[in-house]
């Protein structure tokens, strides 16, 4: 009931009355009153006045369901909306949604995701309303092959919604992270259920450092967010927005392909090219300089001997980063 309550409220340009309320959700006035008072201890900020009824004011800061759908414009991706308190991962969460046949454009995000999963198993945790960590579920029709565009274009989505909603000259590193500096700010992971030659679904995982004021020993030189980068905080919901607007846009815009148009942006934005990585190659490590990424989202890395290397995934050193 609450959340149909925020629906019509929502929705309505000033005051509505109590009466009304309970008549369109064909509940009692005590009810009504009971769950515009949960609301409230919700953070949610709703005037009400004697003969006027209630009107909603301010939405509280953390995500929330009905402040981010204020501000999405997309058509598929996260028109099927959850907001979770706490999570131990939103991709194993839609894992189980997708396994039981969720919507297309499906986006679970938590306030708090306590077992997050990064690159190479490790885990990626924040406390609570520091961070907005998402993952979105796609079905879309191709072949397994070809859903390795996807992580480089969430990530020129991802990359461009920061610098227009917070002006940071954030770059990203190859493969999937964004960077504000030398310092991590956003990771990303990608996986796939497919049978054959034909992709049931592909799940990303975002994880965004927001209002982080301090890391752990191991990572704190390592990693910043956007509190720290610029020294105030930003309305989550209106930002998380942003974002989903931004990667439905690039997808749809370039057909879930490195289009020559995404290709040039990526590449512009791209931190790792024209630095010396290093890589492992058959079990031993390679220095080499990144000259380029390709259709695939493969890293173009020139050798010493002036011959290049495609590299498709695993751990890639860039000097002077992380």
């Amino acid at each position: 009931m609450q959340k149909k309550i925020l629906e019509l409220l929502t929705k309505t340009d000033g005051y509505v009355s109590g009466s009304e309320i309970s008549e369109q959700l064909g509940v009692s006035r005590q009810a009504v009153w009971k769950a515009m008072n949960n609301l409230k201890e919700q953070g949610y900020k709703i005037d009400s006045v004697t003969n006027r009824g209630y009107c909603l004011v301010a939405y509280p800061p953390h995500l929330n369901e009905s402040a981010i759908k204020k501000y999405l414009k997309t058509s598929v991706i996260g028109k099927n909306l959850i907001v979770l308190d706490e999570v131990g991962s939103t991709n194993d969460y839609l894992k189980k949604l997708g396994a039981d046949g969720c919507e297309n454009g499906t986006v679970a995000v938590a306030r708090e995701q306590t077992q997050g999963k990064g690159r190479l198993g490790r885990v990626w945790k924040a406390k609570k309303d520091d961070s907005i960590t998402f993952s979105f579920l796609l079905r879309p029709k191709i072949a397994p092959s070809e859903v390795s565009s996807i992580t480089p274009l969430a990530g020129l989505a991802v990359c461009k919604a920061v610098r227009e909603f917070t002006g940071l000259d954030c770059r990203i590193k190859w493969p999937n992270d964004i960077i504000i500096g030398k310092k991590k700010l956003v990771g990303i992971l990608t996986e796939m259920s497919a049978e054959f030659d034909a992709v049931e679904y592909v799940i990303t995982g975002i994880g965004i450092n927001a209002d982080t004021q301090d890391f752990p020993d191991d990572i704190k030189e390592k990693a910043t967010s956007i509190y720290l980068a610029t020294g105030g905080h930003f309305d989550k919901n209106k930002f998380f927005a942003s974002v989903l607007n931004h990667i439905e846009e690039e997808f749809i815009k370039n057909g879930l392909k490195l289009s020559d148009i995404a290709l040039k942006e990526y590449t512009s934005l791209c931190a790792t090219i024209g630095r010396t990585i290093t890589f492992s190659r058959n079990g031993r490590s390679v220095k080499a300089k990144a000259v380029g990424i390709n259709r695939n989202g493969e890293l173009i890395a020139e050798l010493p001997d002036k011959t290049t290397k495609l590299i498709n995934s695993g751990e890639v050193t860039v000097q002077g980063i992380y």
